[in-house]
């Protein structure tokens, strides 16, 4: 814990997913688990980074706690619960490399499908519940097995043009309660060790100071450039997972 390199990524992969809770660099929090997995096994990351996820989810809620779309979050919760369910029962059989593949190759398909003309037409209708059930379980399964739910929950979200800090208010209950569910399975899949609790502790003010720096900015930030800035990330963002998948198939 005293290498200086093991340090230098714990605290940046923490203040990048710290950022990220706040709503301001989009999707890229899910950068946080595969930048461990520099340092670490990515089961150990996953187990670390659950509890500085939660205090970060406290932040973020306090400072959004006036600013959600509970509507929106009444359709997506009950499938993110079936996705929790899912990837507790497939923590052994699917490996990280996997899930960071359909993560990035659906984010990457759904960046390619925003510019197309079909995307603008569905901008301001009402949420539709069977697709929002459905994107909710893929962001469950995700978020369950590597901390990736962000790509397939903005997939079903962005589209939505909220404004940047009810985008950011919405997506902070809605991970906060996801997160929280998962306490319960990563302690009886040994993920809550002392090791990793440890480790949390020490970074959790990092994280806590990203989300504070975070909300600053998302609160000063026009709603044109805040959703440009958002896409492009993700586009760059689901490149790297795609990579990063195929890159751990072959490997293993």
């Amino acid at each position: 814990m005293l290498d200086p390199v093991f340090i230098a990524v714990c605290v940046t992969a923490v203040l990048i997913v710290g950022l990220s809770k706040a709503g301001l660099l989009g999707g890229l929090g899910v950068v946080g688990v595969p930048l461990l997995a520099l340092v670490m096994a990515p089961r150990d990351a996953a187990g670390m980074m659950l509890p500085v996820l939660l205090c970060m989810d406290a932040v973020a809620i306090w400072m959004y706690r006036k600013e959600c779309d509970w509507s929106l979050l009444r359709i997506m919760l009950p499938g993110a619960a079936i996705g929790t369910l899912a990837g507790w029962a497939f923590w052994a059989v699917v490996s990280d490399a996997v899930v960071l593949l359909m993560v990035g190759v659906v984010t990457l398909l759904f960046v390619l499908d925003a510019i197309l003309p079909l995307r603008k037409k569905l901008e301001g209708l009402p949420p539709s519940r069977p697709w929002g059930v459905f994107w909710g379980s893929i962001a469950g399964f995700t978020s369950f097995i590597s901390h990736t739910g962000g790509p397939p929950y903005q997939i079903y979200t962005l589209p939505r043009r909220m404004p940047p800090a009810l985008y950011a208010g919405t997506s902070a209950f809605f991970f906060a309660i996801v997160n929280t569910s998962k306490l319960v399975p990563y302690y009886f899949l040994g993920q809550l060790n002392v090791s990793n609790l440890t480790l949390a502790a020490a970074l959790a003010p990092v994280g806590m100071v990203g989300v504070f720096l975070g909300v600053y900015l998302v609160r000063r930030i026009s709603a044109r450039l805040f959703y440009q800035v958002a896409y492009w990330l993700v586009f760059l963002l689901a490149l790297k997972l795609v990579w990063d998948g195929i890159s751990g198939i072959v490997a293993g």
